[in-house]
């Protein structure tokens, strides 16, 4: 999907653990039209840009990956609780540009 002129991006730089979670599951974005190689291929040093529908797709993932007892069977581990951060703040990112 290409942006048009009215779409709004959400720009954000990720790094550190959360950029690492993140990359982990970036497997699970693959039908999103390249936002698996997207996230794979960012570097955390300059913020990067999504659109809503990439918001829609990382939400859901990052939803999905947060109660699933196999992939953090511990919730006070690090990789858990900067992952749910990022989660945490891309959903108020989200709220904050498109809900109007």
């Amino acid at each position: 999907m290409k942006p048009g002129k009215n779409d709004i991006p959400v720009k954000i730089k990720i790094s550190g653990t959360q950029l690492d979670e993140l990359k982990k599951h970036s497997w699970y974005m693959v039908e999103a039209f390249g936002l698996d190689s997207k996230v794979r291929n960012y570097k955390g040093i300059k913020p990067i840009s999504f659109y809503s529908w990439d918001l829609d797709c990382i939400l859901d993932v990052l939803d999905m990956v947060l109660n699933d007892k196999k992939e953090y069977p511990d919730q006070e581990d690090e990789g858990y609780i900067k992952l749910k951060e990022l989660y945490v703040h891309l959903k108020n990112e989200y709220q904050k540009t498109y809900s109007r």
